[in-house]
């Protein structure tokens, strides 16, 4: 069996989880994309979401909302940087759903700031990531 994956979710705020891992699968702009041991390198640009990590036993797996950001692999190491990130375990799918309609509502009304559509990208990340725990 091959060693396990290091991985390390980084958010601008802190280290939101590190450990080992069997694989890791995200969302990017491309598509999804899912990560195993010897893997080639890759850097690409991560969608608001859920990134799935499964560890080493196969069976129990990590869930972290991101509300964007970038996921680099190189020699076995997958790094995941996002201005927010959240464990998937700390969300609600119903205080998720108030939050992107209060977005969509902001949105809808007219307020196009930079803060508004932050939201939103956080608030389908955690919505994403609260239903894919589920």
């Amino acid at each position: 069996m091959a060693d396990p994956l290091q991985v390390e979710v980084v958010s601008a705020e802190a280290l939101v989880w590190s450990g080992e891992a069997e694989s890791v699968i995200a969302k990017t702009v491309d598509g999804d994309i899912g990560i195993l041991p010897g893997h080639s390198p890759v850097l690409a640009l991560l969608v608001p979401g859920g990134v799935e990590i499964v560890c080493p036993d196969g069976r129990s797996r990590e869930i972290v909302a991101v509300d964007g950001g970038f996921i680099s692999v190189s020699q076995d190491r997958v790094s995941i940087l996002s201005e927010y990130a959240r464990m998937a375990q700390e969300l609600s799918v119903a205080d998720a759903e108030r939050e992107l309609a209060d977005a969509r509502a902001k949105l809808d009304a007219g307020d196009e700031s930079e803060e508004t559509k932050q939201h939103l990208h956080r608030a389908t990340a955690q919505l994403r990531a609260a239903q894919k725990a589920r």
